[in-house]
């Protein structure tokens, strides 16, 4: 059997799109997180770091055969960073591929209905309008108005062959804060998982 390009590029997004199960922390919780700096995924073969003042809450860890999600928040109340959570979902083995569509591809993609479903809190793509969209240093980079979520932006990466997607939401968290965030994550997970 033969999938098509776009075929790869729904099955990836759908992969890293995960949300987070019910009964995860909610933020308030991730403040008082005990500061880790990172934890390992996929048997090890990605590090998940976050940004400066970020860290991730081992207790949020879901991971199955063909995802894994975690959770990050400020590392201490006293943090001067904005009160955010970033939620970090790892695809399956292989998934990275997807970003060799490039930007105009993943683009045109995310603002399909499958797309639009796929990065949709409830799955629904009538709740989901997509905003910017462009590749910048090998990250595919979406602001995202999602009507159960809200505004925030996503960024997706290649790490050691898995399709990465990285979330930032929060309290009054505006739309270029959040932006700066998720670059800023990605720029730290880049820099956890160098050879």
């Amino acid at each position: 059997m033969r999938i098509s390009k776009g075929g790869w590029i729904a099955l990836a997004l759908a992969l890293a799109a995960c949300q987070p199960a019910k009964g995860l922390p909610t933020l308030p919780a991730l403040s008082l997180l005990t500061p880790t700096q990172t934890v390992t995924v996929r048997d090890g073969a990605v590090r998940i770091a976050g940004p400066t003042d970020y860290c991730p809450d081992r207790s949020s860890l879901r991971e199955t055969e063909s995802s894994a999600a975690i959770l990050l928040g400020r590392c201490s109340a006293e943090s001067e960073a904005p009160p955010a959570v970033l939620t970090v979902s790892v695809g399956a083995r292989g998934s990275s591929g997807v970003m060799t569509a490039g930007g105009a591809a993943l683009a045109a993609f995310l603002a399909s209905e499958t797309g639009r479903a796929s990065v949709s809190r409830r799955g629904r793509a009538g709740d989901v309008t997509i905003g910017t969209a462009l590749m910048a240093e090998g990250v595919f980079l979406a602001r995202i108005e999602d009507k159960a979520v809200g505004n925030y932006w996503r960024a997706m990466l290649p790490v050691a062959g898995y399709l990465v997607s990285v979330s930032a939401t929060g309290p009054n968290l505006p739309p270029p804060e959040g932006r700066k965030l998720v670059e800023a994550a990605a720029k730290a997970l880049q820099r956890a998982n160098r050879p």
